[in-house]
């Protein structure tokens, strides 16, 4: 199954490891710094043209992580995310 992330962005639902609210989870020095080192490396895609809401953590083939940045709400996400799960492919 695929979640759309906003922007054309579709990700595989079986590469996520969570989907995280960015105003609450940024708080946390250690999430600050996961996300500074993660665009270090250049493994965050950034899919939003708005106000970011939330973000996506997710694990590739090659073991790495990739964070994409949403400004879709988190809850959005997980409906989206449970609609898949129950009915198949939906936006």
């Amino acid at each position: 199954m695929f979640l759309h992330l906003g922007q054309y962005t579709v990700i595989k639902t079986d590469d996520i490891v969570g989907i995280f609210d960015i105003d609450n989870t940024t708080v946390s020095k250690h999430t600050r710094n996961y996300l500074s080192e993660a665009t270090k490396k250049g493994r965050v895609v950034n899919v939003s043209l708005e106000l970011p809401k939330s973000f996506i953590v997710c694990k590739e083939k090659n073991g790495e992580e990739t964070v994409y940045i949403s400004q879709l709400a988190p809850q959005t996400l997980v409906k989206r995310f449970s609609q898949n799960i129950d009915g198949g492919f939906k936006f």
